[in-house]
């Protein structure tokens, strides 16, 4: 009988890192650079008392989620004994824990690896306090369990793919590699029952659509570094706070801004082709599907903001959990570009929005990183399910598929 892995010491480096990051949130220790805390106490806190109200932030366009994110700025609410702040912070922690004891408790299957708790241990501190100011990682959380219970509770993974794109939209691109039609059911009723709800009971669910379009380049996108670089070369546009977040104003914005959903587009249809062609499905496939989908729509935004960092840490941990994954090089890649992404939110920050040389050299190196990360993984996906023209494998000697096609 195969000997199971220690979980002592990922648990005792995950505990140490954690206390770090409550005594920065909490401010016993301040941590340099701007306040991250601030839009749990001022932006998150307001929008708390207007959807206590019964209805959605109508009048304010930092508004731009779909309407269960509700929940997560109400979920303080569950913890009256605390401030909002200080409960939400708790709050972010427990979902820490939770998929910190989820990939845990996989990577002690047989077939699986605690490597991927172990990703989810150094990642997550590296990112900074931003992991616990903001509510990314309580939708990270919800990613991680679908992924975890797909294999054996389908419905359940579907029910929480269906909810987590109700909370930010991107979990829905866990399904690109699912085949069971009981997931995708589940998904869709998922969804479909919270957006009635919510439709019902509050007024403005679906406001965020018209504020997420409206949007521009912010500075830390990869088409930001068009501009970081022109304004060397005298550039006359502003960098200024925009629909909630830093982003670049003037000459030929739009014109990025329309090349990067351009790119978005051409990695969804990438997606479909590569969904239409793949053939061999292993256990892990669905989940390395899902962490390059969203490496691809992360790149390809015209947002890349720091919080964007943790779903990545989260997935590629999930991937990790599998000893047959082939994406362990752009889980580290993604792992390599967390520090870099602290250094330049909220580090250096400043340098960022001056377009200086340490500045631009950050981005360069982050963007640079996830790049090559989503371009790997693109490649290796391929590789590894759809036939080669010139060596195709007789489907006899193909790969066990991950699952058994169902008819509910």
């Amino acid at each position: 009988m195969a000997r199971r892995p220690l979980l002592w010491p990922a648990t005792a480096v995950w505990a140490a890192g954690r206390v770090v990051l409550l005594l920065f949130v909490f401010k016993v220790v301040v941590f340099p650079g701007p306040d991250v805390t601030s839009d749990v106490s001022v932006i998150y806190h307001g929008w708390y008392d207007v959807l206590r109200g019964g209805t959605f932030p109508l009048e304010d366009v930092t508004w731009q989620y779909p309407p269960a994110a509700a929940l997560a700025v109400l979920s303080p609410g569950l913890l009256p004994f605390l401030g909002y702040a200080e409960a939400f912070f708790v709050l972010a922690f427990l979902s820490d824990l939770a998929a910190f004891a989820l990939l845990l408790h996989a990577g002690r299957r047989p077939g699986r690896t605690l490597a991927g708790a172990w990703l989810w241990v150094a990642g997550v501190p590296l990112l900074g306090p931003t992991v616990y100011a903001r509510y990314d990682v309580m939708v990270t959380a919800v990613a991680v369990a679908a992924l975890l219970a797909g294999a054996r509770r389908p419905r359940v993974m579907g029910a929480l793919v269906g909810l987590g794109a109700m909370l930010k939209v991107w979990p829905a691109l866990l399904l690109i590699g699912v085949r069971r039609r009981a997931v995708w059911a589940a998904a869709v009723v998922s969804a479909a029952v919270l957006a009635g709800v919510f439709a019902l009971a509050m007024p403005g669910s679906f406001a965020f659509l018209t504020f997420q379009r409206d949007r521009g380049t912010e500075v830390e996108s990869l088409g930001s570094l068009v501009f970081h670089v022109a304004r060397q070369y005298g550039w006359d546009g502003d960098v200024l706070l925009n629909y909630g977040s830093v982003e670049f104003l003037g000459p030929y914005v739009s014109v990025v801004s329309t090349v990067a959903l351009f790119l978005t587009g051409a990695a969804f249809a990438w997606l479909l082709l590569w969904r239409l062609v793949a053939v061999r499905f292993r256990p892990c496939t669905v989940v390395d599907a899902a962490f390059a989908a969203v490496l691809l729509f992360t790149v390809t935004s015209r947002v890349i903001s720091p919080q964007y960092m943790v779903w990545l840490v989260g997935l590629g941990a999930v991937c990790l959990c599998f000893r047959a994954t082939r994406m362990r090089w752009p889980a580290l890649l993604v792992l390599l570009a967390c520090p870099v992404t602290l250094l330049e939110f909220p580090l250096w920050f400043a340098h960022v929005v001056a377009s200086d040389t340490l500045g631009v050299s950050l981005l360069f190196a982050r963007n640079g990183l996830l790049v090559a990360a989503a371009v790997t993984a693109a490649v290796l996906l391929w590789r590894s399910t759809v036939p080669s023209l010139r060596k195709e494998r007789p489907p006899a000697q193909a790969e066990p598929a991950e699952e058994t096609p169902v008819s509910s």
